[in-house]
């Protein structure tokens, strides 16, 4: 499938994919989208909510571009919490890729900081930096099978108008299970459809204010 990099509107480059009309993250900017959904509505709801948790099991559905797990390196030194960090994608970006993405700069942290987050071996965990270690796993989101083990969730898949077997009950009941009581998903839809779907399966769900360009957004909470 072809692949296009786009600027969006905050200076941070995105991957597009036009046979779909569907990018990596939104045109209106990705960084302000990540920092948005995944870092202020997942991350930091979660630590304020459990001031406690000082190591927190996190996953994220759809590592692609590597943005949100860059965010949170650097969140996790400034919360001083120890985060262990699982990725799944089953189609990883490619290396030429990972360069043409200016993430590191607009951030101001290191390249070789985001590019180990890409170059590290798959299916074991890496010490990224103090307090971060990753882990990342070629698989489909179907495969996800595990039990209690996460207190977040990234839910970041591709959206629901380009594939919608990503957003149904038999998915989110997965995302269900790998939970932890009291974890949280957060993603950036907001489809009645997917709100629906969240909740068959057990899920007590809020729509908040959603990122630049977007009216809404859900949290999910087992």
């Amino acid at each position: 499938m072809k692949r296009e990099f786009l600027t969006t509107a905050d200076g941070s480059v995105t991957i597009h994919l036009p046979e779909w009309n569907e990018q990596y993250h939104s045109k209106h900017g990705a960084i302000a989208e990540a920092k948005h959904v995944f870092i202020r509505a997942g991350l930091h709801y979660f630590t304020k909510a459990h001031p406690d948790q000082k190591t927190i099991e996190l996953l994220e559905i759809g590592f692609g571009t590597g943005l949100n797990a860059l965010l949170t390196v650097v969140e996790a030194e400034t919360l001083s919490r120890t985060i262990n960090y699982t990725g799944v994608e089953a189609y990883p970006v490619a290396t030429s890729e990972v360069e043409k993405l200016n993430y590191p700069a607009l951030l101001s942290v290191p390249f070789s900081t985001f590019q180990a987050l890409h170059e590290t071996v798959w299916e074991e965990f890496f010490q990224i930096e103090p307090g971060f270690a990753l882990r990342k796993q070629q698989k489909k989101f179907s495969e996800i099978d595990e039990n209690q083990r996460y207190h977040l969730i990234y839910f970041d898949a591709f959206g629901a108008r380009v594939q919608p077997e990503l957003w149904t009950a038999s998915i989110f009941s997965n995302m269900y299970k790998a939970l932890k009581p009291g974890g949280a998903l957060v993603t950036y839809a907001a489809k009645g459809s997917v709100r629906r779907a969240m909740q068959a399966v057990g899920f007590t769900v809020e729509r908040l204010a959603g990122p630049p360009g977007k009216r809404e957004m859900l949290r999910a909470v087992r």
